[in-house]
Order: structure tokens, then sequence, then C-alpha cells
């Protein structure tokens, strides 16, 4: 009775050996891992940039963006109404009324003074 064991368990071993044969098993979980990754990553970044606020319908805010051409564009969210407007280079000309001053901060800050009736502007 003895020799039919044997091969009995040389079998076992080779099926228990055939995943380390196999250089790509290990590969196998690896997209449900990166899925998983980029879903943290996804809610991640959207808690981060307070993504609550682009989904609240009575959150105003205002966004401005650039494109990889070194276009910007200025995106408005109003309640429900969300606008897209296209910042131009070109000089524009025309009647208008002076409404303040900006000014650029050695750290390269933008400040922007209003003119008014408050006194700390210029009189128009």
């Amino acid at each position: 009775m003895r020799p039919s064991r044997r091969p009995l368990r040389f079998a076992r071993r080779q099926e228990a050996a055939s995943w380390q044969e196999d250089p790509l098993s290990g590969v196998a979980n690896l997209f449900d891992i990166s899925l998983a990754f980029i879903v943290a990553m996804v809610v991640a970044l959207f808690s981060l940039a307070g993504g609550t606020s682009f989904l609240d319908p009575a959150a105003n805010w205002t966004m401005t963006r650039t494109d990889a051409q070194g276009h910007m564009e200025i995106v408005q969210k109003q309640g429900k109404q969300i606008q897209v407007q296209k910042v131009s280079d070109r000089r524009l000309s025309g009647n208008g009324d002076r409404l303040g001053v900006a000014y650029r901060l050695p750290g390269g800050k933008i400040v922007y003074v209003p003119e008014g009736d408050s006194g700390h502007g210029a009189a128009k």
C-alpha cells in the first residue's frame, strides 16, 4: 500500500507549488488595490477642497483656473447658476466709470481698493 500513497503526495506538492511558478499571480490584486486607493484619494481631495460647498444649492463661490495654454477662466456659482468667464489679455476701449485701484504687493498678492463714499478712496 505504500507505493499508492507516494504519487498522491507528489501530486499535492505540485499543486501547492503551482502558484509560485506563475510570476504574475501576485499582480492580480493590484488592480483592486489601485481602485481602492484612487477612490480614497478622490474622497480626500473632495473633502479638502471643500467639496460640500460645490454641491450645496445655497452656496456662492468664485474660482479661477488656468489651462495648459495659460488661458484663465473665472467660474462663479451663485445659488444654482454657474457662469464661466474667459479672461482675455487684449485691450478694450469704451465708456465706463473707474471703480478702484489694484496694487501688486512685493509678495505677489494683488489688493483691490475700491473707490467709494467711505472717504478711503480718491474722490471722483
